[in-house]
């Protein structure tokens, strides 16, 4: 009985040391992905001709948009992060967590490309 409690307090530490990993490797993606978006948005507006005010605002207020839902949804994923996923499936949780950012900006790249001709 005492080597089954050892055991597991030996364990805790480890598993806790896992969990703060995968948040890390989490939130770097997400920093990854905040600059790739900022980038593309600074391209965007550089598309755009000074004089044109409208599309200058609508642009603006559109990526502001953009930004918030990735905001929100990497808040999200971090307090989902590893909570109750086992060691071996917490890749699958990140790639999940990944695609679910690249779903909300891959849609709304192509509508501001289409609306930039």
């Amino acid at each position: 009985m005492n080597y089954a409690l050892l055991g597991a307090l030996i364990a805790l530490p480890a598993f806790g040391q896992e969990q703060a990993i995968q948040r890390e490797l989490i939130m770097r993606q997400q920093q990854s992905d905040a600059f790739t978006l900022q980038l593309r948005q600074s391209q965007q507006q550089l598309q755009i001709p000074s004089g044109d005010l409208r599309r200058r605002v609508e642009l603006e207020a559109s990526q502001l948009r953009q930004r918030q839902e990735l905001d929100n949804l990497s808040a999200r994923q971090l307090t989902e992060a590893g909570g109750d996923t086992p060691a071996e499936l917490r890749p699958l949780e990140r790639l999940k967590f990944e695609e679910q950012r690249r779903t909300l900006l891959t849609p709304q790249q192509a509508s501001n490309t289409g609306e930039s001709r």
